[in-house]
């Protein structure tokens, strides 16, 4: 049984900074990629930042760049996304998304951003 554990949301002020981070474990398949999207009330998914496991590589969205670091864990498919300078604009519901030929999502973890 696939399980994906995605941990660290909560509130933030302005200008302030967040550590999430995912566990995910039961897969038969090589997890190619460990994805995290956030979703604004009323906008799209967005996806925020990727990491492939194997090369290290990373991607960012053009929103967070320069804010946000995303890194392996120590144990086998896990990843951390921390994110800094945080702004009201950044108040989303993230979500954790491993992906192997298919996408697992984990539970989603509240980041309202607010003084």
């Amino acid at each position: 049984e696939v399980k994906v554990v995605e941990s660290g949301g909560g509130l933030v002020h302005p200008g302030g900074s967040l550590r999430l981070s995912c566990e995910a474990s039961g897969f038969s398949k090589s997890v190619l990629s460990m994805n995290w999207f956030r979703q604004a009330p009323g906008k799209e998914r967005e996806l925020v930042a990727r990491i492939f496991p194997v090369s290290g590589t990373t991607n960012y969205a053009d929103s967070v760049q320069g804010r946000c670091t995303i890194s392996r864990g120590n144990g086998r498919n896990t990843a951390s996304l921390e994110m800094n300078n945080l702004q009201p604009r950044d108040t989303a519901m993230s979500i954790c998304c491993p992906r192997t030929t298919y996408d697992y999502w984990g539970q989603r973890a509240q980041v309202p951003v607010s003084s």
